[in-house]
């Protein structure tokens, strides 16, 4: 019996020991693949790095291109557009006006009733209308005669407190958000639908002739063949209705950035300024240039594996790179990216890769920020966005906070980038120094969902912005939300630009 009890005893001590070993073995190789998965995070954190000397060099490369898009078509990466806005609100603006905001697969009308300096915006409605799907695949005329139909629609219940001159055509502000060749403030040539439309017919097909025909002309020929008393003042894109609203409210506002699921930057540009303007100098001596800032890109750029591949697979590879790192379309993207190899390369999320990681823009730039703003003690919010996005259950409350480090990461590149973009414009404008006896207040106006709800991104954003400009000239630099360029901006550039101004009320 003794023989047997010590056999026992060796047997169970050799089962423990082997268990043991296989527990070290268990707890060295996770301890192994957490190592590899924070080597990756800190590598990324390494390459998206973003020191003041480097922010500075990305906003003279910024200024460098500004001047190289102004002097010549096709001289720089920034297409610097010539926007034909050459008098922006200032306030005084009286009367009934116009909006129609087309830019996907619903557009919105839009009316305000202007009430000049005392009363400002006395009353204002809108209406938004979903395009049926066939008119996006069909022909220009179609679809231009559904909005026009609407607008009719709109116009009819105009109510109480809208007031239509007696004797003049209602004027309307038309915010465009497709490419255009503007030719000037009222007129413009599609270069091609985008946004999931399909319209192929004689409307394209007299671009590529290089006949004149423009998106205006296509709707003031669709309002007039129902007898709708209105015409198109002013052709805008968003950015520039935002700088509209801006100076609307504020007249030191002299940019406008639009930071949401894409981003662009206009400014207020002296008309003398511009080598490629070559007609006559407009009488206000300014003119809105719209940057088109996406598509900046320099060698400063702190670019990683994940950027470069994202690119790669884009619809555009090797166009929009600025855009690409700094907008609400791809930010959600790049942190999946990073996940993705870290779960490939490190078992991050266990022994099997989650095959949602694999789907690109899975993961949305909201959900990114919804993970980075998570206060709770456990990131509950994190837990719950990555098993219900994701497909991934159970995780720990150090990967919760390795994910909530990468989206910092992540939107950290791009709010300094951002405040970078900003600081070239200032620079090209000489307003990013205080001269002796000048104490000129200068105002961005900034719109779009990533500004407007990422906080995170918002602040870190504007305290690097006074980084870069130092405590004195930041006391004269200031960011403010002008909301619905797109809308309400457009009616106040229909009023600037108005036929009527100089006549007095009837």
């Amino acid at each position: 019996m003794g023989k047997v009890a010590v056999g026992a005893a060796v047997v169970c001590a050799a089962v423990t020991c082997a268990a043991a070993a296989l527990l070290v073995r268990r707890r060295l190789k996770s301890s192994r693949r957490w190592a590899r998965a924070m080597a990756i995070l800190k590598e990324f954190e390494e390459k998206c790095d973003t020191p003041i000397g480097k922010l500075r060099q990305v906003a003279d490369a910024m200024t460098v291109e500004m001047h190289a898009g102004l002097a010549s078509e096709g001289g720089s990466k920034l297409k610097m557009l010539i926007s034909y806005v050459d008098n922006l609100p200032t306030g005084d603006e009286k009367g009934l006006f116009y909006a129609l905001d087309l830019g996907g697969t619903n557009f919105r009308v839009l009316r305000v009733q202007l009430g000049g300096k005392e009363k400002r915006v006395i009353k204002q409605e809108f209406d938004e209308v979903s395009i049926p799907p066939h008119l996006m695949i069909g022909t220009s005329e179609g679809l231009f005669d559904f909005i026009a139909e609407a607008l009719a629609k709109f116009v009819a219940t105009e109510g109480e407190g809208f007031h239509p001159a007696p004797g003049r055509l209602r004027e309307l502000g038309f915010t465009f958000s497709f490419p255009v060749w503007q030719t000037s403030i009222a007129s413009g040539t599609l270069i091609k639908w985008t946004k999931g439309f399909s319209i192929e017919d004689a409307f394209l097909f007299a671009y590529m002739m290089q006949v004149e025909q423009d998106v205006v002309a296509e709707l003031t020929k669709s309002v007039e063949k129902i007898g709708l008393d209105m015409r198109v003042t002013a052709l805008v894109n968003d950015t520039i209705g935002t700088l509209a609203g801006g100076r609307y409210h504020n007249p030191d506002v002299i940019a406008a950035i639009i930071l949401g699921t894409g981003t662009n930057a206009a400014y207020v540009e002296r008309a003398h300024a511009i080598p490629k303007w070559h007609g006559l100098l407009p009488k206000s001596g300014e003119m809105v240039i719209n940057m088109e800032w996406g598509n900046f890109r320099s060698s400063h750029l702190p670019l990683t594996e994940y950027d470069q591949a994202l690119d790669a697979e884009s619809l555009n590879p090797g166009e929009q790179i600025f855009e690409k790192i700094i907008s609400g379309m791809y930010l959600g993207d790049i942190v999946r990216r990073v996940l993705l190899k870290m779960a490939e390369e490190a078992a991050f999320f266990g022994d099997t890769v989650p095959h949602k990681l694999r789907i690109p823009f899975v993961l949305r730039t909201p959900d990114m920020s919804a993970m980075h703003h998570d206060s709770s003690p456990d990131l509950r919010v994190v837990g719950s966005k990555l098993k219900d996005i994701l497909e991934i259950s159970n995780t720990s409350l150090k990967v919760r906070k390795a994910v909530v480090a990468l989206c910092d990461i992540v939107a950290t590149r791009g709010s300094r980038l951002s405040a970078a973009g900003i600081l070239g414009v200032l620079k090209k404008l000489g307003r990013d120094t205080v001269k002796d006896g000048e104490k000129h207040k200068s105002v961005v106006a900034l719109d779009g969902g990533l500004f407007e709800h990422y906080t995170e991104f918002r602040v870190c954003m504007e305290s690097t912005l006074d980084e870069l400009l130092g405590d004195e000239v930041a006391e004269h630099i200031s960011v403010e939300h002008s909301n619905d360029g797109s809308g309400i901006g457009a009616a106040l550039l229909a009023a600037s630009h108005s036929h009527y101004l100089g006549v007095e009320d009837s």
